[in-house]
């Protein structure tokens, strides 16, 4: 017998626990980008090499994208609300380490610490699948969904506020505290999911997905510093492909793999994760670029001579617009479906950044685009959990969607390591400094323009379902069931095992 987590009654979660989801993977993704403001000091802050104190910001990407498939796995096992609650532990840790210290070493620890609750933005999706009825799922999902890109843009004006009228372990504080709001709001609001899959922690998967990861990303990130065609860079390259070659090899030979690699090569996740890296790398760029483009001065001939405060609220609509686009998705994909919202996306992004190419002598254009990019980055982020969510066993979805974020924060990666080589590239040398180019940034703005384009492809391969048959469970066989804390029964090979007790299932 089968009973979903869709058709749980409403009552068993409070009308709270959307806005508090949402709230957390909001004040997680500050984390990300919480030190843009003042990355161009922090070489003087932390008396380093520019080199060195990059690693600041490496560090916190590298945690994310190992902690969120991890996450997602333990929540999977053991609990999405009780991981959710030690990754936002982590991340007031490491909030606390970073606030107390001006040390390139410590700082870099604590960095990392907040990098680990990356994974709550699956956990939170995967609480939602689990709790919510099917009806306020789609618009749930494309909000939590949407709050990598919110919490991104809200925090670089507010960072930029701090930095600029405050001493910068302030905003270490202020993490912290939001950190530990984030907690007490999930304690109070946040009931445990009763769904569990079967099997046991996979730890040799977790270590080999875990250097894999580390082994690719550092050369992606470090690659502006150390050569594209440096003996490190190809070595550490070479070394990731060898790693996750025999880390896939082994996953397809445990029975309770980390990461289900037969699940991820189904059309829909397979593609969907596709389309996720160059969504994820869409966003970056234009975080990227148009805050330099605004900063720099009108003496360039091409700057708009804007206040560090002034450009983030200028960059702040990319994420309110996000925000705004959550419940037009639901609509739309409820009459649609995800695939056709995603296409619609990823095809609003590409008129954005095609049009920026010429929107770029007044702040106002930057406006304009921002608005649009983030219109049509927000569908796309929106649409992207849904197709995961259709696709794979409740019981599998907080590992699956931590893959779909891990690929997102791969994109970004990616994108932000071409943008600055781009930007450096073509960079103008003289008096001692070095300044983008409006070619650097037309370039920036063609590559995003590209990836739309492939990212639009790869979304036409994706199968075609009935809009009505989203958010539904794989058929029987597909799945191994989950099992629960209540007396459990073997159930037969050829039929799915009871995901929640108490509830019996139509068919029988």
């Amino acid at each position: 017998m089968t009973h979903t987590p869709a058709d749980r009654p409403p009552s068993r979660a409070s009308g709270a626990l959307v806005p508090v989801l949402a709230f957390v993977g909001i004040v997680v993704a500050v984390m990300q980008t919480l030190l843009v403001p003042v990355i161009k000091d922090l070489p003087h802050l932390l008396d380093t090499e520019p080199g060195n104190a990059t690693w600041v910001i490496t560090s916190t990407l590298l945690s994310g994208a190992v902690a969120t498939p991890i996450t997602g796995r333990l929540g999977d096992l053991y609990g999405k609300r009780r991981m959710l609650i030690l990754s936002l532990l982590a991340m007031v840790a490491g909030s606390l380490v970073s606030a107390l210290t001006s040390d390139l070493l410590s700082m870099t620890a604590g960095r990392t610490l907040q990098g680990c609750a990356m994974g709550a933005i699956p956990l939170g999706i995967g609480l939602m699948r689990d709790l919510l009825p099917r009806e306020k799922l789609g618009s749930a999902m494309a909000l939590a969904s949407s709050a990598m890109g919110v919490g991104g843009s809200l925090a670089l004006p507010a960072a930029a506020l701090v930095a600029q009228h405050a001493d910068w372990h302030v905003l270490f504080y202020g993490a912290a505290g939001l950190g530990v709001l984030c907690v007490a709001l999930t304690l109070r609001f946040v009931p445990e999911s009763p769904t569990r899959t079967q099997g046991t922690f996979d730890i040799l998967g977790a270590t080999g997905l875990s250097a894999g990861l580390v082994l690719f990303l550092l050369p992606v990130t470090k690659a502006g510093d150390w050569g594209w065609t440096s003996g490190t860079t190809l070595a550490l390259s070479a070394a990731a492909a060898v790693v996750l070659a025999v880390w896939a090899v082994t996953e397809l030979r445990r029975e309770a793999p980390l990461v289900d690699l037969r699940t991820m090569v189904r059309p829909t996740v397979l593609f969907t994760n596709l389309a996720s890296v160059m969504v994820g790398g869409s966003y970056l760029v234009v975080t990227l670029v148009l805050p330099q483009l605004l900063q720099l001065p009108g003496s360039t001939g091409y700057g708009l001579g804007q206040s560090m405060v002034a450009a983030g609220l200028l960059m702040a609509p990319l994420g309110l617009t996000m925000m705004c686009v959550a419940p037009v998705h639901a609509r739309l994909s409820a009459r649609h479906g995800p695939k056709a919202t995603l296409i619609l996306g990823m095809a609003v992004t590409a008129v954005g950044y095609a049009a920026g190419l010429g929107l770029m002598s007044a702040a106002w254009q930057s406006l304009v685009v921002v608005v649009v990019l983030g219109a049509g980055i927000g569908l796309a982020y929106s649409s992207l959990p849904a197709l995961i969510v259709a696709s794979v066993p409740a019981s599998e979805t907080g590992a699956a969607t931590g893959v779909n974020t891990l690929m997102r924060s791969i994109g970004a990666a990616i994108s932000s390591a071409v943008t600055g080589a781009v930007l450096a590239g073509t960079a103008h040398h003289g008096n001692g400094s070095t300044v983008p180019t409006l070619h650097g940034f037309r370039v920036s703005f063609l590559i995003a323009t590209g990836a739309m384009a492939i990212g639009l492809l790869l979304a036409l391969f994706l199968p075609r379902a009935h809009p009505g048959q989203r958010l539904r469970r794989p058929p029987p066989g597909s799945q191994r069931g989950p099992v629960h804390r209540a007396p459990r029964r073997q159930a037969p090979q050829h039929a799915e095992r009871s995901e929640q007790p108490g509830r019996p299932d139509p068919r029988c």
